[in-house]
């Protein structure tokens, strides 16, 4: 029994962009099955009529079973109704490998030095305009896949991708010693030269991507110029490492210090005294150590420093050394005779004073027993 109407669908695989039905002059009411991301051109008589999207389509073909028959007979058994369908497949197809054949020469931008690169990467396509892309490229093949897409697009893809390799290099002014960072702009800047270019053919250019850039390594002038390149750079860096050390040696020390006067801080604290008490004692120090034994006078200056220092303690220490000094250095003045038990009584009490100096180790034990011989002196 014959047929009525056949059913029609895609049987390709999803790395082909176009496909044709191998069913032909198929009768009238044939299904015509089109599934999402597809589209399906009906050819009548070597015309492209409709163009349908997804879902279930009903075809007039005028195609009749028995009539049919009969008026093939006239035509040697052929109809003279031709009717054939052409599946699109709209996904977006990945991975597509691009690659220019030859060296791209032009001028580098930064240098101005004349310089050949190749480059290579990947691209996705997609089928945009279904019926342009089916009477531009496919005509009356049969299939349309993605290595004969490319190969149509190759002549034409590596001319207009080394002119465009020139042309965004010297626009953006991306240096060959820099190009590895700036691939993303670089990648960009190309597709969008190339979009008009693929959309005349009814293909979308969906990514374009330079993965490599082949470059001179080797060349004598290439190289020259790549080492003034990241000798500036080095020199850069180098230097800005020194100051960031200077300044983490500077930041240590002054560090050292706070430290260090926090520390002497406490220290006073604890023991009861204030800094500028303990710079009269360093004062005092110092003039008890350059002052000549026996020169009462300038000892009496420097002990006479103490009388800051120290609270009551330094008060009375410096009061006694005054009065001890200025006892043993005062000009003789006629005085009454004295009572000997007087006299004892004074040379006990300023011996005694000078006693618990020496003890405290504000004088040594050769300035005691100057002093004390001078006041013996005095009431012999």
């Amino acid at each position: 029994m014959a047929k009525i109407a056949d059913i029609i669908k895609y049987e390709g695989d999803n790395s082909t962009f176009i496909w044709k039905h191998p069913n032909e002059d198929f009768n009238s009411l044939t299904q015509l099955i089109v599934h999402e991301s597809q589209e399906a051109i009906f050819f009548m008589n070597g015309q492209a009529l409709d163009l349908f999207g997804p879902g279930r389509h009903t075809l007039e073909t005028q195609n009749i079973p028995k009539l049919g028959k009969a008026l093939n007979r006239t035509t040697g058994g052929d109809t003279p109704f031709h009717c054939e369908v052409y599946f699109i497949n709209k996904t977006e197809q990945m991975n597509i490998k691009w690659g220019t054949d030859s060296k791209v020469q032009y001028i580098e931008p930064t240098y101005g030095f004349p310089i050949s690169i190749g480059a290579s990467g990947e691209m996705s396509l997609r089928a945009e305009d279904s019926r342009k892309l089916l009477l531009k490229l496919v005509g009356t093949e049969n299939l349309l896949g993605q290595q004969k897409l490319v190969g149509f697009f190759r002549s034409f893809l590596m001319t207009r991708v080394k002119t465009y390799i020139a042309q965004v290099m010297k626009a953006n002014a991306i240096n060959i010693f820099e190009i590895d960072e700036n691939l993303t702009l670089f990648s960009n800047s190309i597709k969008n030269l190339l979009v008009a270019d693929f959309a005349d053919y009814g293909v979308s250019l969906e990514q374009f991507f330079v993965t490599n850039v082949l470059k001179p390594d080797g060349d004598r002038q290439y190289e020259k110029f790549k080492e003034l390149h990241f000798r500036q750079y080095a020199d850069i860096a180098e230097a800005k490492l020194r100051q960031q050390v200077s300044v983490i040696d500077a930041q240590t020390e002054a560090q050292k210090v706070v430290i260090d006067s926090q520390a002497q801080a406490t220290k006073r604290a604890q023991e009861g005294y204030t800094y500028a008490q303990e710079r009269g004692f360093d004062v005092a120090t110092e003039v008890a150590r350059n002052e000549a034994v026996g020169e009462f006078t300038n000892m009496g200056v420097g002990f006479g420093t103490m009388a800051g220092v120290g609270g009551a303690v330094g008060g009375m220490v410096g009061g006694m050394m005054n009065e001890a000094v200025n006892s043993a250095t005062a000009p003789a003045t006629p005085v009454p005779p004295a009572q000997p038990a007087d006299d004892m009584a004074t040379f006990k009490a300023k011996v005694d004073k000078l006693t618990m100096m020496k003890e405290a180790g504000m004088i040594s034990d050769e300035e005691f027993n100057t002093m004390k011989a001078k006041l013996l002196s005095e009431i012999i």
